[in-house]
């Protein structure tokens, strides 16, 4: 959008739209404790960011298990319950909890192992899905994670370095996707924890992996890859959408998914009718940074229809412990500029409280 569009908009001070810009992220930190002096408090406490997001192992150090934020079940569940405290109960904490290789849950530090998607689709049991759904979604509410960065539901293809190939998806059948998907948001709802369907608009048929760079599936794709989660919206099993840093020339001509509003609002938002959260992959992942400059990148996205970023904090791009608070600078300076609209940081914030009063229902 054409800089100072908005600039006649009336804004609030700047202390309720950094309020309402740190809202809109969702940020990572280091150590599997917390004090009064450390990242964490000051991205909840200080600067009141809406979401953090949890790890295992620290990709931007020695990348061993459990040198990040996850080392024993005890001190995790310590740990999410001063988050709250600094959130004062409205913090949203995530992690990635497919199972199989994606799981920040794991064995070592006191959990069950839960099977791949691929293994369970495979099963083709609903009794076995919403056994291992209801599984892990007790683990997670029991240590204080109200939101998992799961279930995937892309279309699988073994060739896909990033899914297929890591037994991250259920089936090549798009309605099965569904059905198993379904379940496992169902059970992850009895457990009071909230679900995240991703990568929108597909990325099942990739050939590469957005971590490392820009990913073009314009002659992969196929429209059938919407189908889980034009049913799952349908059924009202979509709580966060998280988009995919792919670029899809039938869609969008110009913009990867991330930073087109013509695949989230006009696909997402409009087509399929989705009302919840439309959370961004990691805006730090290579299939990003590599491409734009994180400033214009954060006003694409959130002008395309993200509500909530995605700063992990935890990727080769490196860990900065003022990233967040810079963040929220640019945001802040953004809607001050005119790139922004105001009305849609106010959008934006209206999903994110939808979100965690459905964590109170």
């Amino acid at each position: 959008m054409a800089g100072n569009q908005f600039a006649a908009e009336r804004l609030p001070s700047d202390a309720e739209l950094r309020r309402m810009a740190a809202q809109m992220l969702m940020v990572g930190f280091r150590g599997d404790s917390v004090t009064d002096d450390c990242d964490a408090a000051r991205y909840v406490r200080d600067l009141g960011v809406g979401a953090i997001i949890l790890f295992d192992v620290d990709l931007t150090g020695d990348g061993t298990v459990g040198s990040r934020n996850i080392t024993r079940r005890e001190r995790l569940q310590r740990m999410t319950s001063q988050l709250q405290r600094w959130g004062h109960g409205r913090l949203l904490i995530a992690l990635d909890q497919e199972g199989g290789r994606v799981q920040r849950l794991k064995p070592q530090y006191g959990y069950e192992r839960i099977p791949s998607a691929a293994s369970i689709g495979q099963m083709a049991r609903g009794d076995s899905t919403r056994h291992y759904a209801r599984q892990m979604a007790i683990q997670l509410a029991q240590s204080g994670v109200n939101i998992n960065l799961a279930p995937v539901v892309d279309i699988l293809d073994p060739a896909c370095p990033a899914l297929g190939g890591l037994d991250r998806c259920y089936s090549s059948s798009p309605s099965v996707v569904a059905w198993h998907a379904g379940m496992m948001v169902d059970e992850h709802h009895r457990q009071g924890v909230l679900c995240t369907l991703k990568h929108f608009p597909g990325h099942g048929s990739a050939t590469g992996d957005s971590h490392w760079g820009l990913v073009d599936v314009t002659d992969t794709w196929q429209p059938t890859e919407l189908r889980p989660f034009r049913l799952l919206i349908e059924q009202g099993q979509a709580d966060l959408v998280m988009t995919a840093h792919i670029f899809n020339r039938q869609l969008d001509p110009d913009y990867p998914a991330t930073l087109s509003q013509k695949m989230l609002t006009g696909i997402l938002r409009q087509q399929l009718h989705f009302d919840g959260v439309i959370l961004s992959d990691d805006m730090y992942m290579q299939g990003i940074i590599d491409n734009y400059q994180i400033e214009p990148a954060l006003v694409l996205a959130i002008n395309a229809g993200c509500d909530m970023l995605c700063v992990g904090n935890n990727i080769s791009t490196g860990f900065e412990a003022d990233r967040p608070f810079r963040l929220v600078d640019m945001i802040v300076r953004a809607v001050k500029d005119g790139r922004i609209a105001l009305s849609r940081i106010q959008e934006a914030n209206r999903h994110i409280n939808k979100l965690k009063n459905k964590l109170k229902q």
